[in-house]
């Protein structure tokens, strides 16, 4: 099954690896933004199957972004946070927000694919 991602991260390195992991799997489009404003920008023309999001970014945070996504689209996005703050209570507050899953940084990233299509899918 084909699935769009948005990724947002503030962090150029980290974005390329990941981005790299997850496009392993030939089935997932993968569109990177550096910042929260930005992908607010590319949802107003594009529109992903989900979001991975990270939690920790200048400006316009995780949760701030994860907000006025919810603001202007609803829960049109799974969102799926991708952070190194990845412990349980960290994970609840996430949950809490609307968030699909979490999935920790440091990652794996011959499995990460596997990761963001497990949550994507529910499960």
């Amino acid at each position: 099954m084909s699935l769009q991602v948005l990724y947002i991260d503030d962090e150029p390195d980290l974005r390329e690896v990941a981005a790299m992991s997850l496009e392993l799997d030939p089935e997932l489009e993968v569109r990177c933004c550096a910042s929260g404003p930005e992908a607010l920008d590319v949802l107003e023309s594009w529109r992903p199957d989900l979001i991975l999001l990270d939690l920790m970014m200048p400006g316009m945070d995780g949760p701030t972004t994860h907000g006025k996504i919810l603001e202007r689209y609803g829960n049109a996005f799974p969102i799926i946070y991708f952070t190194a703050r990845a412990e349980a209570s960290e994970r609840d507050r996430l949950k809490a927000l609307g968030a699909r899953g979490v999935i920790a940084k440091p990652f794996d990233p011959m499995s990460l694919a596997a990761q963001v299509r497990s949550l994507a899918s529910g499960d």
